[in-house]
């Protein structure tokens, strides 16, 4: 008979292990792929949509195995996006056709599926389609899977005129969506299934990591339409120069930063869906092969070695006019406090100056993004790799005090900041030194 603290430590592990199940090896491609486009009037057509698209496919487009229908009560069984996510999701329409939208009253419902083999011909073609019966019948053009509305102009800029290879790149075809998740932000794809592959997900990270995490996402998905095989435990390397899209691959390896390797070592786990995910088999993105103190320092360490990263350390004393600074920066807390328990702007976040013991008594002074702050209590994710803490790496948890605090830097979403008055000090001292 097992003893009690047998079974609770059996428990634990199976509880620790729910939703690791690793990816079976080789290739993610389905059979048999279908997706869905739709075409939004406003509020009518100007000319049968249903017969011009058969006669098209006829004529034109024989590879094409689609159904098209007329859905005649667009707000009861085929509502467009709303206002709220046209802010986000709409692609070159006017302030006039967002509002347009909402009144329409009927849609042409396109469904195309196909085998595995044609998958680039018949994605062509149904764009193709898509983008000539919108402009011929006075419509609006909706893809289900990216959950984006176009204008048919900003359909073909992003859609065909930038497909100039016999695959396209494939971030012009997919949406990324990151959001609030708890403490941190999720990452999930949309738009994967018009491949035959499953969309991606990134859990747990910081927004300071946006845009990074979008970057290797959108590699990963290159990656495996072009082919890419999945190894034993999941285990897939992502590397840059391997990519044969040059769209794709150029930019990333021209902007590799220093000590970069080019290089991610991967591990993919079956996703578990949460709700406004794509009806898709989901795929999880983890970063097992690297060390780290918790699984924020992994995903780091593994950015910094793809990308590159370089940590500059000065060893100044604080002269009185950046005392002074910090006391301003610091008469500031209260007020960002109150912004971050309020729920920042999404992709806006505060990175806090605290203080860090180092092996031989002193103060590392290194940069934390805020993740909680309670009080004087502030937890965060360390920016910085620190030069003499060894007890501590860029990425991982770690809590600082708010009367602790020596400055702060607020970094809005579109790429613009405040704050950081220390910094500028500190770095005209040493260069006048």
């Amino acid at each position: 008979m097992r003893s009690l603290a047998a079974l609770t430590l059996t428990i634990a592990l199976l509880s620790a292990g729910c939703g690791r199940k690793h990816v079976p090896p080789g290739s993610l491609k389905a059979a048999e792929i279908s997706f869905e486009y739709a075409i939004f009037y406003l509020p009518t057509p100007t000319h049968d949509p249903q017969s011009l698209v058969e006669r098209m496919v006829r004529e034109r487009f024989p590879v094409l195995r689609v159904t098209p229908r007329m859905e005649k009560d667009v707000r009861a069984n085929y509502a467009p996006p709303d206002a709220h996510a046209l802010t986000f999701f709409a692609r070159g329409l006017s302030e006039q056709q967002k509002l347009s939208l909402q009144a329409s009253r009927e849609a042409l419902v396109l469904d195309f599926v196909h085998p595995q083999k044609d998958v680039w011909r018949a994605l062509r073609q149904a764009t193709q389609l898509t983008a000539e019966v919108a402009r011929a019948t006075g419509g609006l053009i909706w893809d289900e899977e990216s959950r984006e509305v176009f204008t048919p102009d900003a359909w073909v800029e992003q859609r065909l005129s930038r497909w100039t290879e016999e695959m396209p790149e494939l971030s012009d075809h997919i949406t990324i969506h990151n959001y609030k998740d708890g403490d941190y932000v999720r990452a999930v794809s949309l738009g994967m299934s018009k491949f035959g592959l499953p969309d991606l997900v990134v859990n747990g990270f910081a927004w300071s990591l946006e845009r990074t995490v979008g970057h290797t996402m959108n590699m990963l998905a290159q990656l495996l339409a072009e082919g890419a095989m999945v190894g034993d435990n999941g285990r897939l390397d992502l590397d840059i120069r391997k990519i044969r899209n040059a769209a794709v691959r150029e930019p990333q390896v021209t902007t590799l930063g220093k000590n970069a390797t080019g290089i991610a070592r991967l591990v993919l786990l079956e996703g578990k869906h949460e709700e406004g995910d794509a009806d898709n088999r989901l795929v999880e993105i983890a970063f097992d092969e690297y060390a780290g103190r918790d699984v924020h320092a992994r995903q780091d360490r593994m950015l910094s070695e793809l990308f590159g990263s370089e940590d500059h350390t000065s060893y100044v004393d604080h002269s009185e006019k950046v005392l002074e600074a910090s006391r301003a920066a610091r008469g500031h807390l209260p007020e960002l406090r109150s912004s971050f328990n309020a729920g920042l702007p999404p992709g806006e976040y505060i990175l806090l100056k605290a203080p860090f013991k180092t092996d031989d008594g002193g103060n590392e002074w290194m940069w934390v993004e805020v993740t909680r702050w309670n009080g004087d209590t502030i937890e965060g994710l360390l920016r910085n790799d620190p030069d003499k803490v060894s007890t501590l790496q860029a990425g991982q948890i770690v809590t600082a005090k708010e009367s602790e605090i020596f400055d702060y830097i607020v970094r809005h979403a579109d790429g613009s900041s405040e704050g950081n008055t220390t910094g500028a000090i500190l770095q005209e001292e040493e260069q006048s030194t």
